[in-house]
């Protein structure tokens, strides 16, 4: 999985003035927890957390707090209720040889065969949650639905990748190949003819 960078300042536990004053500054406070890290305080610039929190890919992120270096997952976020900035951050600590659970994007491709017979198709998940070491994670789970037909289903209990277990419940939706009218009357016109052709009884 890829790495991002991410640099932090230490700061100390205080009173809800000195955090607003931290997010007027254009910093975002954050905590690092996890994998034997006792509750580390810091923060980040706000613009810098953004290359991390708006994008559709997931991170493993190199974070260094004054010099300090960690492993780490974006764990949780807070954003503001009018803004919605981001006004704090968690982060897991993690370790290079322990495995890792994490969301990971799809890249659903090819050309569905559900979709060329008139159906429509239904994107029900972006991310799955994977499980595994870090260095074996994608950056996005290949999904090919050439062969999807139509009326039905991929769930994440249909897929399997080497080196990471997929922890997102397998009745999870993936996509789905919806019937359409204009499938439906294509399936009707095909059956007339066979129809006609029967021989007349006797």
């Amino acid at each position: 999985m890829k790495h991002i960078a991410l640099h932090g300042t230490a700061r100390t536990k205080g009173r809800k003035s000195l955090t607003k004053s931290i997010r007027r500054e254009g910093q975002v406070p954050c905590n690092l927890y996890g994998n034997g890290v006792e509750n580390v305080l810091f923060s980040v610039d706000a613009r810098d957390l953004k290359a991390l929190t708006h994008t559709p890919n997931s991170y493993i992120v190199d974070l260094d707090i004054d010099g300090k270096n960690y492993l780490a997952i974006l764990h949780e976020l807070q954003f503001h209720p009018v803004t919605d900035n981001t006004i704090h951050a968690d982060f897991l600590a993690i370790s290079a040889d322990k495995p890792v659970t994490i969301n990971v994007p799809l890249n659903i491709f090819g050309n569905c065969a559900g979709v060329k017979a008139g159906g429509k198709l239904l994107i029900e998940a972006r991310k799955l949650r994977v499980c595994g070491l870090p260095d074996q994670i994608p950056d996005v789970l290949d999904i090919d639905i050439t062969n999807l037909k139509l009326g039905k289903q991929i769930t994440a209990g249909d897929l399997s990748y080497e080196g990471i277990q997929i922890v997102s419940p397998k009745t999870t939706g993936v996509c789905t190949v919806k019937h359409t009218r204009a499938a439906m009357a294509g399936a009707a016109e095909e059956e007339a003819p066979a129809e006609e052709a029967a021989p007349a009884a006797e």
